[in-house]
């Protein structure tokens, strides 16, 4: 006569090995995603220097295109005539970085922290720089042309001679910012604050100024030509001899064809 076993528990069986690839993968699945990044390899296109400390380095002149560079540190660092095109600075660390003449076309800086970098005559057309902080960094004569800086905050920067033309402004911070003879022709500028900024002789044809805040700001000989100014707050701005020629006026009126100075 056979016993059997009360309350047996049947044995798990082993897993096969296709069962086994799919239990690891899912585990694997689970795991951040971690890109390796190689702090020492010298500069070189597509290099990745995610989160590195390169601080002070002296890149001048270095081939980084479509580097990986979130999140580096690269205060104080010399990338003078450096190419950076489509490189991904996102969230970097790039405070008194001197990036005069460097090419940075299509590059991504978003939340980067630029504080007093400085990229005269440098090349950031089509560059993305939303909420990067630029703050008295000096960018006059740079090509930013169709950048994108939503809420970037550049207050006292220097613009002057800057090419904006077509740029996305809007919410950014220019208080006291330098743009004397600056392109800013069919910029986005939509709600930002421009606060006693000085746009002495700038272009501003077709610009989007609708809610931006202008107190006190010196469009001296600018050309406002069809710019938009609705909801604009002007007080103490200065338009001696601006070109008014069909601009939407803060009260949404539009200026006659013509205007000087003063919307008629």
């Amino acid at each position: 006569m056979r016993t059997v076993a009360l309350n047996a528990r049947p044995q798990p069986q082993p897993l096969s090995q296709r069962a086994r690839g799919v239990f690891c993968l899912l585990v694997l699945l689970q795991l951040p995603l971690v890109a390796w990044a190689a702090c020492d390899d010298p500069p070189a296109r597509r290099v990745n220097w995610l989160r590195c400390d390169k601080q002070g380095a002296d890149l001048q002149g270095a081939d980084l295109r479509e580097a990986i560079l979130e999140q580096v540190n690269l205060s104080n660092a010399k990338l003078a005539g450096a190419r950076l095109s489509g490189a991904d600075l996102g969230g970097a660390m790039l405070s008194h970085a001197d990036f005069s003449g460097a090419a940075l076309a299509g590059a991504r800086l978003v939340s980067a922290n630029l504080d007093h970098a400085v990229f005269a005559g440098a090349n950031l057309s089509g560059a993305r720089l939303d909420r990067a902080v630029l703050t008295q960094a000096n960018l006059s004569g740079a090509d930013l042309s169709g950048a994108r800086l939503y809420q970037a905050n550049l207050g006292g920067a220097n613009l002057s001679g800057a090419n904006l033309s077509k740029a996305h402004l809007a919410q950014a911070d220019l208080t006291n910012a330098q743009l004397p003879n600056a392109n800013l022709s069919g910029a986005a500028l939509s709600r930002a604050v421009l606060e006693n900024a000085v746009l002495t002789g700038a272009n501003l044809h077709g610009a989007k100024l609708d809610g931006a805040n202008l107190l006190g700001v010196d469009f001296t000989g600018a050309d406002l030509s069809e710019a938009a100014l609705a909801e604009a707050r002007i007080d103490n701005a200065r338009f001696t001899d601006a070109k008014l020629d069909s601009a939407i006026w803060v009260g949404r009126k539009r200026c006659s064809p013509g205007s000087v100075g003063e919307c008629r």
